[in-house]
């Protein structure tokens, strides 16, 4: 489909060869069982893959500490079982032809029952969960991935420091927007420290949160530009912007989305997403490409649509939209 070229060319971002624009969204999918992905997981990403994904970003992996999260399906970062599979999966993903990024992840209050949370940290759990992280960096690093994402979005740990509703400390990691920021990026840090130099280093960011789409951590782009600006310091390569759709502009006044803004203020290359190809839209999805083309970010992530439709890049690419079927709710429940 004419709309969709320049998002179907080979691209480097960060230092790291793609072979399109289109990268995969982190979804959990709760399939490894006592943390360690099987060859079905890798299976499940190689079909990514070889359906014309540029960049996989995994599902979020837990950190190595109990407070990270609580599901045993859920998968770990981890010496063992869990990164011998997490060397399967790479070393299918590279076969199919893509690229991989490991998201590391700590669940924060959604934990549930014994959470660490911003408010209930105190002394030497700030070094601990900074180990946790760095030693994640490494496994993936061991792993085969090819770039590494941290989640700092959607309510989530490090998205609580940010947001001042679930960030009312008033030491050095609460009060001001870049005293909320400044744990998320000693985490950046830890991990840049133990990533070799040219491997790319994403982190994603949101304004919403999974209990409450209105949230923000910004209300201006200056404030927006005081949380970023300490990522980047940190070793942030690439920003992964998430917003539920990506049409709407993130501050009123200006058409630019999350991730365009996130461009214009620190010039890293962005990853946006939010509802792409949920649906079949030609106009949404020329829009899109006229914006990428305007350089208002410079990669596209696809979330849900990719779990009916594991080959949607190639088949949009030929035009082929007959054989993709529109997002629904069950497919949700499907793993293929």
């Amino acid at each position: 489909m004419a709309p969709l070229t320049s998002l179907l060319e080979p691209v480097t971002i960060a230092g790291l060869p793609l072979r399109g624009r289109f990268a995969m969204a982190p979804m959990t999918r709760y399939h490894s069982p006592g943390g360690v992905p099987t060859a079905e997981v890798a299976a499940y990403y190689r079909r990514r893959a070889e359906g014309g994904v540029g960049l996989i970003i995994t599902e979020g992996i837990l950190v190595d500490h109990p407070s990270a999260g609580h599901e045993t399906d859920v998968p770990r970062l981890t010496r063992g079982p869990a990164e011998q599979g997490w060397r399967l999966v790479t070393s299918e993903v590279h076969a199919a032809g893509g690229r991989i990024a490991a998201q590391l992840w700590h669940q924060g209050s959604e934990r549930g029952r014994d959470a660490w949370t911003p408010m209930s940290m105190k002394g030497k759990d700030f070094e601990i969960l900074l180990n946790a992280y760095a030693g994640g960096a490494r496994t993936a690093v061991r792993a085969g991935f090819d770039a590494i994402e941290i989640h700092a979005a959607h309510g989530y740990l490090l998205d609580e420091f940010l947001w001042p509703l679930s960030n009312r400390r008033t030491d050095r990691y609460g009060g001001t927007v870049r005293n909320r920021a400044a744990f998320p990026a000693e985490v950046i840090r830890a991990v840049r420290h133990e990533m070799p130099a040219g491997m790319p280093l994403v982190v994603r960011f949101s304004q919403f949160k999974e209990r409450d789409f209105g949230a923000r951590i910004a209300d201006t782009p200056a404030e927006l530009a005081t949380v970023l600006d300490s990522f980047v310091t940190a070793g942030a390569d690439v920003l992964h912007a998430s917003q539920r759709r990506f049409w709407e502009p993130a501050f009123d006044g200006d058409r630019r989305n999350l991730a365009g803004w996130a461009k214009h203020l620190t010039g890293l290359p962005t990853i946006t997403v939010g509802s792409v190809g949920l649906h079949h839209d030609p106009a949404r999805l020329a829009e899109l490409a006229a914006r990428r083309e305007d350089g208002e970010f410079d990669l596209v992530a696809l979330g849900r649509i990719l779990l009916g439709n594991p080959g949607w890049v190639r088949l949009a690419a030929s035009g082929r939209f007959g054989e993709i079927r529109d997002y629904r709710k069950s497919d949700e429940e499907t793993y293929f």
